[in-house]
């Protein structure tokens, strides 16, 4: 028989580190806030004020959704919880309360209207605290403003199938069902999951056990909610109560099976659909067998819901749902390549203590500075197939260094996973819907456009009339090879003709010979927003970064190395940013950097002492979390930077020549991307630059007078003067909401109690 442990909640200083980072919070301050403990009111109550303080656990006061709300009553001294009447817009709702086991009290309140709510305590006859809680719909939105539509549900299946249940037909247009559903996994013998059978189980002895983090053995067998929020598919996958895998349990009462630490896997891809699809893949044994809950909502998977407010939204729900249902959360982990590296940076950087630790893959800062990269590759190829065969064309180790890479074909192509290739599908409206009949064209003016702005129109909001989305997309004054130029690898003739003949692309997609304007305000919201990262709060969050050696595609290395310069550019360290380079798959990397993850966020809810979060996190680090590259040669890993180039410049050097498309396997050179290599700091996060006029000085080549002129021509009004910021480019304010339109507003602070 498995005894049920003790409930978490009772140990203090786990208690306390859940106070500081397992929520969010809208505070500018060093240290994230929990959602759960304390933003409703925080600190001791005070003797003369009010007979309690009420605090949302579940959440921030103002995000609450789906009609209900983990609350505690904290009364002070000598008075005794149980005889406080709690009210909800005036009805009795005190029988939700209780004294729990780790001495709390606290309870569900439900029955919220959507909208503001009162909720008050207060001893008969007198005067208590009150709470303003705001409810939103389980459909969303909360704070991303309006949604995007048509929106097509498919939670009814006509076949399902293990891994995607029937969820049943959908109760209204936000695809919301009746119930989620559960279904279970148990883990082999041989190391493989299998659907469990709850009505005819496997023998015990076909079942594996696990040892979670906390020391319990206990049966593997996950148990897997489904359901829909935010319009979006769930999946919630843990190990079941050990004493009965089939039920659930109470937020204050939990199984020895879940250590009450949450990991989020985020997907890769961009990709703008609206139509339900499953989420990602829950099974992950790193997590489960540690006793983490995994989650993943189709909403944080890139690629088919290319919007980082929505995902951020989503995270924001789910763990409010988690909590009530469950139990409060002591931290959360996440993971996911790629386009799941956009959403890990952009949540940590906007909204800080959504995520504590993250562990990004192929490693991009954020979408839309990276999506300048994609427009301007589409561009230079462009440009360098119209010069084939001509006497300035550009050899391909010429084309490679113009773009900042070492081979063309990171921009250029022919593989889909090169950034020209898929240029159209983040800026033409005519493609990407998936129904060519439902979307927008010249002739079907009122179609769907798949473009990454018109997906995010409640960020950037119409330009005009026509309602198309603003676009920050932005190339005047950029000097296309100006690195190159100045190195002698390109001649000033070729420099001149490419700056000449680049142009831009307009609203829909298609070439123009003029260069691209950002549509007014759209690069001010970009920035202003927190579109595009800042290293303010990237500072905040435990980072270890999986760096594959990669100078052939788009996942290239050096997109990790500008988010640890933007960290650095605030911070003056980049401590909490660690790298770890590869070259090749490993098959046990995933588990390693869990673990040493996992281990670093344990040390830091030890930490009980005053210092910042971000202190904490740089003292409580591992040994094993320091820059590092795995040394195939001796079967090791090597944590000496200047071998690892892992430093915040790296070096470029190699000894590649144009016939050979590898390093030998101690070089670890690291190349640019197409704004560093037109001049930009290493910091990339610029979408319109600040111009300033020509100056010969600013070039190690000479210039004939015609060049000169024509070189003025390109650019009438100046070129990037990257000594100033960009234009609009500020610090974002944290907990931002659009929900009041584009461009959004911060939050501000936490919603508290207060006396009548």
């Amino acid at each position: 028989m498995y005894k049920r442990k003790r409930p978490f909640l009772a140990r203090a200083t786990l208690l306390s580190l859940a106070v500081i980072i397992a929520g969010c919070s809208s505070s500018d301050s060093d240290d994230p806030i929990d959602v759960g403990g304390g933003n409703g009111g925080g600190g001791a109550p005070d003797p003369n004020g009010p007979v309690a303080e009420l605090r949302v656990l579940s959440n921030r006061a103002d995000l609450v959704s789906g009609g209900d709300a983990l609350v505690e009553v904290v009364a002070p001294a000598g008075v005794d919880p149980k005889a406080l009447r709690i009210e909800l817009n005036g009805a009795d709702v005190s029988r939700a309360f209780d004294l729990r086991p780790d001495g709390r009290y606290y309870g569900l309140v439900d029955g919220l209207v959507i909208g503001k709510n009162e909720l008050r305590a207060a001893l008969p006859e007198s005067k208590g605290a009150v709470l303003e809680i705001t409810n939103h719909p389980i459909g969303g939105p909360v704070i991303s403003g309006e949604q995007i539509t048509p929106w097509t549900c498919t939670t009814s299946v006509a076949s399902p199938t293990a891994n995607n249940p029937d969820l049943g037909e959908p109760l209204d247009e936000q695809c919301n069902v009746a119930a989620p559903v559960y279904r279970y996994q148990y883990r082999t013998a041989a190391g493989t999951f299998e659907p469990y059978d709850v009505d005819n189980p496997p023998p015990p002895g076909q079942i594996a056990t696990t040892v979670t983090d906390e020391g319990r053995r206990v049966p593997y067998i996950v148990r897997i909610e489904r359901g829909v929020m935010n319009r979006g598919k769930y999946d919630l996958a843990y190990l079941a109560d050990p004493t009965d895998p089939t039920t659930g349990w109470t937020p204050w009462s939990v199984p020895e099976s879940w250590n009450r630490k949450l990991f989020w896997k985020f997907g890769s891809g961009c990709d703008y659909r609206r139509v339900q699809a499953n989420p990602g893949n829950v099974m992950d044994h790193d997590a489960l067998s540690r006793g983490f809950m995994v989650a993943s909502s189709e909403m944080t998977q890139y690629g088919t819901h290319c919007n980082d407010v929505t995902s951020a939204e989503t995270v924001i729900m789910l763990k409010e749902y988690i909590t009530e249902r469950y139990g409060q959360i002591r931290y959360t982990m996440a993971d996911g390549s790629s386009g799941g590296a956009h959403q890990q940076h952009l949540h940590a950087s906007n909204y800080p203590g959504l995520l504590q630790g993250i562990l990004p893959a192929e490693g991009w800062q954020d979408t839309w500075t990276t999506g300048r990269e994609f427009v301007d590759c589409g561009l230079l190829k462009r440009y360098h197939d119209s010069q084939a065969g001509t006497p300035l064309d550009m050899t391909v180790m010429q084309r490679g260094l113009v773009a900042g890479h070492r081979w063309n074909q990171v921009c250029e192509g022919p593989a889909n996973v090169n950034m020209a290739s898929r240029t159209p599908f983040y800026i033409d409206p005519t493609i990407g819907c998936g129904d060519p009949a439902d979307q927008w064209s010249p002739a079907n003016p009122q179609g769907k456009r798949c473009t990454l702005q018109d997906f995010n129109i409640s960020v950037f909001g119409p330009r005009d009339a026509t309602g198309f989305a603003r676009s920050p997309l932005d190339n005047v004054g950029i000097q296309y090879g100006f690195e190159a130029l100045n190195s002698g690898a390109i001649t000033p003739e070729q420099f001149v003709t490419l700056n000449e003949q680049l142009g831009g692309y307009d609203i829909n997609g298609q070439w123009q010979p003029a260069r691209m304007q950002a549509d007014p305000q759209a690069a001010e919201i970009a920035h202003g927003s927190g579109r595009v990262t800042h290293g303010r709060h990237l500072g905040d969050v435990a980072i270890i970064a999986g760096v594959r050696f990669e100078i052939m595609e788009e996942h290239y290395d050096f997109r990790s190395w500008v988010t640890r310069n933007r960290i650095l550019a605030v911070h003056g360290d980049y401590a909490n940013h660690v790298i770890w380079r590869h070259k090749g798959r490993l098959p046990e990397l995933a588990a390693r950097r869990f673990d040493v993850m996992n281990d670093w966020l344990m040390r830091v809810e030890a930490d009980t002492g005053d210092r910042s979060w971000r202190e904490k996190l740089i003292a409580n680090k591992p040994a094993a979390a320091v820059d590092s590259c795995w040394r195939a040669d001796i079967g090791q890993w090597s944590s000496d930077p200047v071998y690892c180039n892992t430093g915040a410049e790296p070096s470029m050097a190699s000894s590649i020549v144009s016939d050979v498309f590898e390093p030998g396997i101690d070089e670890w050179p690291v190349f640019r991307d197409t704004r560093v290599a037109a001049g930009e700091p290493l910091t990339s996060d610029i979408m319109k630059c600040q111009l300033e006029p020509l100056n010969l000085g600013d070039y190690r080549v000479n210039f004939t007078a015609t060049q000169w002129a024509r070189l003025n021509a390109v650019f009438p009004t100046g070129v990037c003067d990257y000594g100033k910021p960009g234009v609009g480019q500020v610090e974002p304010q944290p907990w931002q909401t659009f929900m009041d339109g584009p461009g959004g507003r911060p939050l501000g602070e936490a919603p508290v109690s207060r006396a009548e």
